[in-house]
């Protein structure tokens, strides 16, 4: 065959895997030659009713790990849950100048083989080896599974479009026809956790006749979301977010600090972040917002003193309510209130703190929607009636 057809069939067939979604696995093996790992996509089940249960998993034949598992003879699939792509993004060797040995990365326990396994993965499959081909660039393990442990919960975490995600349980439809008449009315939209409740209600009401699958999460969460195509569309903010991705302004928010009711500093209009050195801190700590945070008291020559942080809003402005520190917001809730009913007081935070800019995100390359399309004209009607009564 022709050298530029074969590469033109390469690079087809590479594209067209890279839809294919599947689980992120972490493949180890210990023995007489030692231990080792690596990050694999290409597992699969091969038989249940064989003498042994039997897996097929894929290496190439480059990494270490290949010629381990051949002399050990053993190794453990372990299957990643959705909040575990920093292991293997460390078994990826993205890391490597973070950590001398890959096993740093989490905790581990020992399989009866004795191939390690993370102490807390979505499952792990514990194998014997009873075959292995080297097919062009990679070796192909036949394996009859031993042992497994599997987790009580927690869902895996999937790679497709050359992009972290994770499963989301999707209702099949009553009847083909309702499901035909459907098709094309629905929208996936990602949207930040903390503001996602005073835009999103609003939106999906404007978006009447459409069904909203909603995916909610921090900054890296959604930016992943929509790399998957787990989401056509995301609300987020302006932060970290690469050129893949076309971004769409919609509004500014501008950081204020959040006190208890009867606080010293309570009783000023407006409070300079000097003013805030020796107080204690409590931090949202959700990406980005906790370097966006901790950054502009850094940059008006404050070292924050941190006593508290939490990833949720609401946890936050509840530590706040019982004097354990001031915080530093964008999201102004029209409540004044903490869950529990505590007062809380907002003042302006004096100084040229750059704003956090809320953007539409959606991939560069990707023909949108009707209903995306029309989401992104509701949410310029809804932050522009904002921007009015502001």
């Amino acid at each position: 065959m022709d050298a530029k057809i074969e590469q033109a069939i390469r690079n087809k067939f590479l594209e067209g895997m890279s839809h294919a979604a599947c689980t992120v696995n972490i493949v180890t093996t210990d023995g007489a030659v030692g231990r080792a790992g690596v990050t694999v996509s290409a597992m699969a089940s091969v038989s249940a009713d064989s003498d042994w249960p039997t897996l097929l998993v894929c290496v190439h034949h480059l990494s270490p790990a290949a010629a381990k598992i051949v002399e050990n003879g053993v190794l453990c699939v372990n299957v990643l849950r959705d909040d575990q792509s920093y292991i293997s993004d460390t078994f990826a060797g993205r890391f490597r100048d973070e950590v001398s040995d890959k096993f740093e990365c989490t905790e581990w326990v020992n399989m009866p083989s004795g191939a390690p396994r993370i102490a807390d993965p979505l499952v792990a499959f514990d194998c014997r080896l009873i075959s292995s081909e080297k097919v062009g660039t990679h070796y192909i393990f036949l394996c009859e599974v031993r042992d497994l442990h599997i987790a009580r919960s927690g869902s895996p975490l999937i790679y497709a479009n050359r992009a972290y995600g994770a499963s989301t349980r999707i209702d099949g439809a009553r009847s083909l026809a309702a499901a035909r008449m459907n098709a094309g009315a629905k929208l996936s939209v990602g949207c930040f956790h903390t503001f996602g409740p005073f835009i999103m209600p609003r939106l999906i009401e404007k978006m009447e006749g459409i069904g909203i699958r909603l995916i909610e999460g921090d900054q890296r969460r959604l930016s992943e979301s929509l790399r998957a195509g787990e989401s056509e569309i995301a609300l987020l903010y302006d932060m970290d977010l690469d050129d893949d991705l076309v971004k769409i302004p919609v509004d500014e928010l501008h950081p204020y600090v959040l006190l208890p009711d009867g606080h010293r500093l309570a009783a000023q209009s407006e409070i300079e972040p000097t003013e805030l050195a020796e107080e204690p801190m409590v931090l949202l700590d959700a990406p980005p917002s906790a370097d966006y945070f901790a950054g502009i008291m850094r940059a008006a020559g404050v070292n924050p003193l941190i006593a508290h942080r939490s990833a949720s809003f609401e946890m936050v402005r509840g530590m706040v309510g019982h004097g354990l520190g001031y915080a530093l917001l964008v999201t102004k809730p029209a409540s004044d209130m903490t869950y529990d009913g505590l007062k809380l007081v907002v003042r302006p935070l004096v100084g040229q703190n750059a704003p956090s800019s809320i953007v539409i995100a959606h991939r560069r390359q990707e023909t949108l929607s009707a209903p995306a399309r029309r989401f992104i004209d509701c949410c310029r009607e809804v932050f522009m009636k904002k921007a009015s009564v502001a």
